[in-house]
């Protein structure tokens, strides 16, 4: 029962702690974890009770208004208690299987009586234990969960028939028993028994789990599906993918297959209801922390410009509605119209900034936009600004002379079965191309994956295998291997590396999920800046990457919540503290200007400002505090620490929780273009609208829930990253090629290849590059230049 200690209010101030992007259960999406009197709570979002134990079944029953264990919520929206109700039927029907399968077992391995005393021989010794023994229940369960490649001869010698088995341990029965003159009948016993026990744990394995020629059926009716659909294979990368064979698998016997009407009817208002109700606990944390308004434009395939409206905060994600900009985006004026319209829609008090593209159409309208609305900012998307960094890079002519080089190497080897599969052997299964945002970010990614398997591909081109098969038959390969052999490539390629890593760090980092990146982007470009000088040391050869940064970076105007992000960030203020440019201070005072209204605030916060550039300010310099600089996000510090000072922390939230990229999620297979077809029925384009809607703001969820992707360079659906880098170049200059079959090719062992790094870390990897002299660089405003 609920504890006396829990009520509907909390005592004393609460510090909302972040939910780890482990916790997958439905019901962690309707509360939040709080500290409060130095106790972590569960706090529902409808109705505000605490729960001090119990765990998330506990506080999914009070959800799904269950007596006995926990209180019912009186709040909570009908489509919500029905999904708990759901959840909870799942975990009790798991429950009684696993139950049913152990006392199975349990009565399987007890049901045969003991065996009887070993005989004693003539002086007294007793007799060798008997060969015959019962086999532990981990040699006769074969639980299918290793695939065959990877499972160890011993385990594959258990994936033999019942029969077999029975043949085996027959046979070294019959040889190690002694004669049966010398033994008497009933000795044979037990043997009878452990076939029996065999059986039937087989028979319980067979009824728990699916046989392998079973699960060959499912996944050849999945593939049939998906084919005859035309269903893109991306699909099984979905995140609902697995739970939804688990929810068919628990269903039981055989389920009745849902109509196309069910899908456009009763499923489809169910998804919206359950897509809208989290989107209304996303909306719930905006006037806390401000939201961004993000437009991404983009051309669809028969030239139609759209726009795509969505809204970030710190807890998610959420898209709005998809506009035909065609004939809007070609002047100021309009496009200012459907910027104000939007921003009025989701509220000109929640909105921190709004985001655009990058062009002059779209910064005129943005000015006039932060002039009608002077409690926010238009910003130009960082993201699309550093990606035409290292595109403005890439064609940098030593630059781009070693990026071809490069894709010379890898459309040798992806155009050959037979030295893809060599280079799959040689390098354990991995891919020379691992996954990218954009293609000029693939460009610098791969030639540091490829670098770093420098050692993996030169003991490939030395092998019997390369030099006596592949070099007389495919042409190109003689000059693919003097590329491979040749140190000066290999050197060129470690030094492009080291220019270009700090960007695209960057890049991944103002579109990563796992923390806001605004208090990070002003100093990254230092960072930037820092490590090409570093590295090419002379500054006529160094100024013409960096006039590329700032012609990227400035072509608009300053950036005062880059500025500020920068001055607000504790890992970076803490060693600046009397060395603030004149700039960075500026912008800090123009956001304290135009988000802050109330001039009694902001002389309140200018006092307060005073505390944070103290070297004894209180709580910010507890050895706490300074530990948690480099691992909490800024905007979670100011919440920790920053009581001292409550008007600049409600600020400094605000800025620090924002964005700073407008980009949006994978576009595939979401019908945008059709729902602006005015040939439509008014009904069906409503519910082509709501269709949309649910299908963009599940995939933002993915993002929140970070599944790795499969990704296979040669895929078709990855065409638009890869580009270039899997075509053969040889064949032009050389010939015909080698007529390889894909089928040919060896399939991965495992079902997630060629990852690249997860967000955390490349922020860790940004975190190390930082240092004290790029830190007081960035502060200053300025670097120093040498001749």
């Amino acid at each position: 029962m609920a504890s006396e200690a829990e009520g509907e209010v909390a005592a004393g101030p609460e510090v909302v702690l972040p939910i780890g992007a482990q916790k997958h259960d439905p019901a962690w999406k309707h509360c939040q974890m709080v500290r409060s009197a130095g106790r972590v709570k569960l706090k529902c979002v409808y109705c505000h009770k605490h729960f001090l134990g119990g765990g998330i079944h506990r506080f999914k029953e009070h959800l799904a208004r269950r007596p006995g264990n926990a209180s019912c919520c009186p709040k909570v929206p009908p489509e919500v208690q029905e999904t708990m109700h759901h959840s909870l039927d799942v975990v009790a029907a798991k429950k009684k299987r696993k139950q049913s399968l152990a006392e199975g077992i349990r009565r399987m391995t007890h049901s045969a009586p003991p065996a009887a005393a070993p005989p004693v021989d003539a002086t007294g010794a007793a007799e060798m234990e008997s060969p015959i023994r019962m086999i532990p229940l981990n040699e006769v369960l074969d639980l299918g969960s290793v695939p065959l490649e990877e499972t160890p001869p011993e385990a594959r010698e258990m994936k033999g028939s019942t029969s077999k088995k029975r043949k085996k341990l027959a046979a070294r029965h019959a040889s190690a028993a002694p004669p049966a003159h010398q033994n008497p009948a009933p000795q044979t016993q037990p043997f009878h028994q452990m076939v029996m026990a065999f059986d039937a744990a087989a028979s319980q394995l067979r009824h728990f789990d699916q046989s392998a020629s079973n699960k060959e059926q499912v996944y050849m009716a999945i593939g049939r599906f998906l084919y005859d659909a035309g269903v893109s294979l991306e699909a099984v990368n979905s995140v609902y993918f697995q739970p939804m064979l688990e929810a068919v698998a628990s269903a039981g016997g055989r389920p009745e297959a849902f109509s196309y009407h069910d899908f456009r009817g009763s499923i489809l208002k169910k998804s919206l209801d359950e897509v809208t109700a989290q989107v209304e606990f996303y909306k719930g944390s905006w006037t806390r922390t401000g939201c961004t308004l993000l437009a991404d434009e983009w051309t669809t395939d028969r030239g139609r410009t759209l726009i795509n409206f969505s809204v970030y905060c710190p807890e998610g994600t959420m898209f709005l509605k998809s506009v035909d900009a065609t004939d809007m985006v070609v002047s100021s004026d309009p496009l200012y119209e459907l910027l104000k319209n939007v921003v009025e829609e989701v509220g000109e008090k929640n909105v921190v900034q709004v985001i655009t593209n990058n062009s002059e159409i779209h910064a005129v309208a943005g000015k006039r936009l932060g002039e009608t609305f002077p409690t926010l900012f238009w910003s130009p998307c960082s993201f699309q600004c550093i990606d035409g960094m290292l595109e403005d890079f890439s064609k940098v002519g030593a630059i781009n002379e070693i990026i071809c080089n490069a894709k010379a190497i890898t459309g040798f080897i992806y155009n050959s079965a037979f030295a893809l599969n060599l280079m799959k052997r040689h390098l354990h299964g991995k891919d020379l191309l691992v996954r990218a945002e954009t293609r000029a970010a693939m460009n610098f990614v791969t030639l540091k994956n490829m670098y770093n398997l420098k050692e993996s591909l030169e003991a490939m081109i030395s092998s019997d295998e390369w030099i006596h098969y592949l070099l007389p038959k495919k042409p190109g390969g003689v000059e693919v291997t003097n590329l491979i052999g040749n140190l000066q490539f290999w050197s060129s390629c470690a030094a492009v590396v080291r220019i270009t890593e700090p960007l695209v760090h960057l890049l991944k980092l103002v579109s990563s999920n796992k923390r806001p990146p605004m208090g990070y982007v002003y100093a990254g470009l230092y960072q930037a800046k820092a490590a090409i000088k570093k590295e090419l040391v002379r500054k006529n050869d160094y100024m013409a990457y960096w006039d590329i940064i700032d012609w990227r970076w400035d072509k608009h105007a300053p950036r005062p919540l880059d500025l500020a992000g920068f001055f607000l960030n504790p890992l970076f203020f803490d060693g600046v503290r009397g060395d603030i440019s004149n700039e960075i201070f500026s912008g800090m005072l123009d956001c304290i200007e135009r988000l802050v209204s109330d001039v009694k605030i902001q002389d309140k916060i200018q006092k307060e400002l005073n505390v944070y550039r103290s070297e004894a300010a209180g709580d910010f310099r507890r050895q706490m505090a300074i530990r948690a600089r480099r691992t909490l996000p800024p905007a979670e510090w100011w919440y920790t620490y920053g009581g001292a000072c409550p008007n600049l922390t409600r600020l400094a939230v605000r800025i620090l929780s924002q964005t700073c990229s407008a980009k949006g999620r994978d576009r595939q297979h979401i019908s945008f273009e059709q729902i602006h077809d005015q040939r439509m029925n008014f009904f069906e384009r409503q519910r082509m609208h709501h269709l949309t809607f649910v299908q963009y703001n599940l995939r933002l969820q993915h993002r929140q829930q970070h599944k790795a992707k499969a990704f296979d360079p040669v895929s078709v659906d990855n065409i638009d990253i890869v580009e270039d880098w899997v075509l053969d170049r040889s064949t032009l200059m050389s010939g015909q090629a080698e007529q390889s079959n894909w089928t040919e090719i060896n399939q991965p062992v495992n079902n997630i290849t060629s990852m690249g790094p997860s967000d955390d870390d490349e922020f860790e990897s940004f975190i190390e590059g930082v240092d004290n002299e790029m830190i007081q660089a960035a502060s200053r405003g300025t670097q120093e230049e040498d001749d």
